[in-house]
């Protein structure tokens, strides 16, 4: 499928011109779609558990609990899932292939997630979120090396940044699906008295039905099967994290993927994703100022979550689309270092900030663009890094061992949140800004980051 590409495909700059979907058969078309599908699903679970983790402590614990401190210790312990299943999918992908892996990791996290709504207390809600983690973990390395692999080499990243852009469709759906439920909690009409957010995780099942479309259409790409079919060194080594690291030029590119991982992470888990925690606190005071109280109140509450949740996506989606646009101009460690400052100015300022309604609108989105724009420049710039018996391995090494390390993050939010600024009027707008710290380590390590913009995927 790779073999005798014109000698445009190995030129090193871009032509603005350049249409990178002309390019592109049914086959791939259908490649970049059942993959984007996949992450899609998978940010829907992520979102949907960050919109209900608190309701679901509130629920769940038992009176002089601190919802907000449990709340992070449950985002913990779903990022140490997601991060073991990341490791664990992602040297699968790379033994047995990358379509059988995606199948068993979709299958994984949507089935887990539905048990994620019989939860009686919170150890047996942190087991469910953490084993829902092990396959959210796992889907995201073997996607974005399945569409490396398959796309023509001038499309990759184009196609690449699309998949993960298409990941904010995901984290959209799930905050109009926040949104629709508030109004009918409000309405008392939620059937069968479920509580909303044990109805959020029931639809969460959903993605299932998509494992039965890779197993039945999805191949393995051409190189991967040239190289599983070769029985060589490269072939005995596929998969393997001792090889990975054993190599001088990988261990280097997997150590510095995953420095620029654990900042986009941390950041993401530790502080982005508990704006809708402020949001919920600051218009709940707002509301209860203006009379409201129960479930008119919390529908309300949820609702405005739903909002601040749609702009923080709409801005993802924007972000990560002009990162594959601006990196391909440039370079992969401008965009980066871009992105990085631009992330630690809006973060700051919108927990700083963020008081009123129409800050929802206008701050939140000005850092998903930042922020998330972030992630689409790992599923570009990861796959370029690593060779093809360990591609998966090499992105899943960065983007979740950097998980192993971002857990901390949620755990200390709530830290700072419950304990250090608990006195203050709004914790977690404290905690938040301190915590902005994090994008440092991502402008630290550019220097050392290899430039991989028009080069070919390693062999």
């Amino acid at each position: 499928m790779h073999a005798d590409l014109p000698p445009s495909e190995t030129a090193l700059t871009e032509d603005t011109s350049y249409r990178w979907y002309r390019e592109l058969t049914r086959y791939h078309w259908f490649v970049l779609i059942v993959s984007a599908l996949g992450w899609l699903f998978d940010c829907l679970d992520q979102q949907l558990f960050l919109l209900a983790r608190r309701p679901a402590m509130a629920d769940l614990l038992v009176e002089g609990q601190d919802p907000n401190l449990y709340a992070g210790y449950a985002t913990a312990i779903f990022v140490l899932g997601w991060a073991t299943g990341g490791l664990i999918f992602g040297a699968l992908g790379d033994r047995i292939g990358r379509a059988k892996t995606m199948m068993l990791t979709i299958l994984f996290y949507s089935i887990c997630t539905g048990l994620s709504s019989l939860s009686t207390g919170f150890f047996d809600f942190a087991f469910y979120r953490f084993i829902t983690g092990l396959g959210v973990g796992g889907e995201f390395a073997v996607g974005v090396a399945l569409v490396a692999e398959v796309m023509p080499q001038r499309a990759r990243p184009h196609a690449l940044g699309l998949l993960q852009a298409l990941s904010a469709v995901g984290n959209i759906s799930a905050a109009f699906l926040e949104i629709g439920l508030s109004s009918l909690e409000e309405s008392g009409s939620i059937p069968g008295g479920l509580s909303k957010w044990r109805l959020m995780f029931l639809i969460g099942t959903l993605p299932a039905l998509l494992a039965l479309l890779v197993r039945w259409k999805l191949k393995e790409p051409e190189q991967w099967q040239q190289m599983k079919a070769s029985g060589g060194e490269k072939a005995q080594q596929a998969g393997s994290y001792v090889a990975l690291l054993k190599h001088p030029v990988w261990r280097k590119n997997a150590l510095i993927g995953l420095a620029l991982a654990c900042a986009g992470v941390i950041a993401l888990w530790g502080i982005v994703f508990f704006v809708f925690d402020l949001v919920g606190s600051v218009m709940e005071k707002k509301l209860i100022a203006e009379g409201l109280s129960g479930t008119d109140l919390s529908g309300a509450v949820g609702k405005w979550k739903g909002k601040a949740s749609l702009m923080l996506n709409i801005g993802a989606f924007l972000g990560m689309i002009s990162f594959t646009k601006f990196t391909q101009v440039t370079s992969r460690r401008l965009a980066f270092a871009v992105s990085f400052v631009g992330a630690a100015i809006s973060t700051s300022l919108t927990f700083w900030l963020l008081n009123d309604a129409w800050h929802i609108w206008v701050l939140v989105p000005i850092m998903g663009f930042f922020m998330l724009g972030i992630f689409g420049g790992y599923a570009i710039y990861f796959p370029e890094l690593f060779p093809t018996a360990l591609r998966s391995t090499g992105t899943s090494f960065c983007y979740n061992v950097g998980r192993f390390l971002a857990a901390a993050g949620p755990w200390t939010i709530g830290l700072l949140s419950s304990k250090v600024f608990a006195e203050t009027e709004e914790p977690l707008r404290y905690a938040g800004i301190t915590m902005c710290i994090i994008f440092l380590l991502g402008l630290a390590i550019l220097p050392f980051a290899p430039e991989t913009k028009g080069k070919p995927l390693p062999e």
